[in-house]
C-alpha cells in the first residue's frame, strides 16, 4: 500500500513537471469567454482575390477550383504566378508559359481566373536584359497578363554575376516599371518580409514560433541589409514612377504600424496595399483598423495569398463582423486572438471589387453590385 502511494505520487509529480514544462507550441487553451459569435464561410459581396498563386494553370482542373472560388462568392481570382515554375527561365519559356495560363484562364474559366506575369533576372548582367525584358513584358500583356508581380526574392536574395545583391531600385529595373506605366498594368510587389525577422531571434520577438519552425526566414544583418534599407527601396520606385500603379503586398508589412502606411498612402497617390497574409495585424487592434480601413478605403484591396478555402471564412469574419476575440488560423503568425472590424457596406465593395476593378479594367464589371 505504502508502495502504492508513493508510486501514485511519483507518477502525479512527473505529470505535473511535464505540464510545468509545456513548450510554447503545445500551448493551446481553449477560450471560456462566451461572446456572440457569426461563422462567415461566404463573402457578403462578390469578390476580387488580387493575391492568390496557382502554379500549374495550364494543366490544372480549374472547374474544380471554379466550384471552390463560387463555394466563397469569389468572382475572380488574380494569380500572381503567371509564370509558374518558368518564372527563371530564360525570357521566351516565360512567356510562353504565360501566354498558355493566360489562354487556360480565358478558355476554361471565361477570364475568372486571371493571370500577372513575373520577370525572370537571369542574365541581368547582359546589355540588353533591360531591353530584352521590356519587349517580353509588352507581349506578355498582349497575350493576356493583367499585371506584374514581383516577387520577395528581389532586393533580398536576387544577385547579380558578381555576387552582389540587386536592390529592388536597381536603375536597370526603372524602365520596367515605366513601361508597366503606360500599358497601364499594376505592379503588384512584395518586398521584404515582416520587420520582426530582421531583429533578433530571442524572447522578445513576436514571430518567435515562426523562426523556430522556419528557420530559414530569419534576415540576420551579416547576411542582410536592414528591414528599412529595403522597405526605403520599394518607396524609391513608387516615388520615381507616379504614372505606375504599386499594389504593396501584406500592408508594406506595416500592419503593425498603421500610422506610418496611412503616411506613405499619403505621400504616394500610386500606391496601393492589399491584406494577404497580414490580418492578424488588423485583428489585434480593431478599433485603429477600423478607422484606417474606412480612411484608406480607396487604396486597400482584397488578398489571401496561401490558397485554402476554409482560412477564407476568417477574412470575411474579420472584414463583415464585430465578434470579439476569435482565432486566427496560424498561430505562428500570431499567438493571439482577433476582433472583427465590422466594416460598412460601402467600404467593403471597395475592398472587395470595386478598388480591384479599377486597377484592373479588363475584368468584366457586370458581374459586380453597383
Amino acid at each position: 500500500m505504502k508502495y502504492l502511494f508513493f508510486a501514485s505520487l511519483l507518477f502525479s509529480s512527473s505529470l505535473f513537471a511535464q505540464e510545468k514544462t509545456m513548450s510554447f507550441e503545445e500551448y493551446d487553451p481553449i477560450s471560456t469567454l462566451k461572446v456572440p459569435e457569426h461563422q462567415v464561410k461566404r463573402a457578403k459581396y462578390p469578390f476580387i482575390d488580387i493575391h492568390n498563386h496557382q502554379f500549374n494553370m495550364p494543366n490544372q482542373d480549374l472547374a474544380y477550383l471554379l466550384k471552390q472560388m463560387d463555394s466563397l462568392n469569389m468572382k475572380v481570382m488574380v494569380n500572381l504566378s503567371g509564370k509558374g515554375s518558368q518564372r527563371g527561365a530564360d525570357i521566351a519559356a516565360g512567356t510562353e508559359y504565360l501566354a498558355q495560363s493566360a489562354r487556360a484562364g480565358k478558355e476554361k474559366t471565361n477570364n475568372r481566373v486571371v493571370v500577372f506575369t513575373n520577370l525572370s533576372f537571369a542574365n541581368i548582367d547582359s546589355p540588353d536584359w533591360t531591353s530584352k525584358t521590356v519587349a517580353a513584358l509588352e507581349a506578355e500583356v498582349k497575350a493576356g497578363a493583367m499585371g506584374l508581380k514581383i516577387y520577395k526574392d528581389l532586393g533580398l536574395e536576387v544577385k547579380d554575376s558578381k555576387g552582389n545583391r540587386l536592390p529592388t531600385n536597381d536603375p536597370r529595373l526603372d524602365p520596367v516599371w515605366a513601361k508597366c506605366g503606360e500599358l497601364n498594368i499594376p505592379v503588384l510587389i512584395h518586398t521584404g518580409e515582416p520587420i520582426s525577422f530582421f531583429d533578433v531571434h530571442d524572447k522578445t520577438n513576436e514571430r518567435w514560433l515562426e523562426l523556430k519552425q522556419f528557420p530559414s526566414r530569419a534576415r540576420p544583418a551579416s547576411k542582410y541589409p536592414s528591414w528599412q534599407v529595403v522597405m526605403d527601396e520599394l518607396t524609391d520606385i513608387i516615388r520615381k514612377h507616379p504614372k505606375t500603379k504599386f499594389i504593396a503586398a501584406h500592408l508594406a508589412w506595416r500592419g503593425n504600424d498603421l500610422t506610418e502606411l496611412g503616411r506613405l498612402l499619403d505621400t504616394y497617390p500610386n500606391m496601393y496595399t492589399e491584406i494577404g497574409a497580414v490580418i492578424h495585424e488588423l485583428g489585434r487592434q480593431p478599433k485603429n483598423a477600423r478607422k484606417f480601413m474606412i480612411q484608406y478605403q480607396d487604396r486597400v484591396l482584397f488578398g489571401k495569398d496561401i490558397w485554402a478555402t476554409s482560412e477564407y471564412y476568417t477574412y470575411f469574419r474579420l472584414l463583415e463582423t464585430d465578434d470579439e476575440y476569435f482565432p486566427y488560423y496560424r498561430k505562428r503568425h500570431a499567438f493571439w486572438r482577433i476582433y472583427g472590424l465590422d466594416l460598412p457596406d460601402e467600404v467593403l465593395k471597395k475592398v472587395y471589387y470595386k478598388n480591384a476593378l479599377r486597377l484592373l479594367p479588363k475584368i468584366d464589371k457586370s458581374w459586380f453590385p453597383n
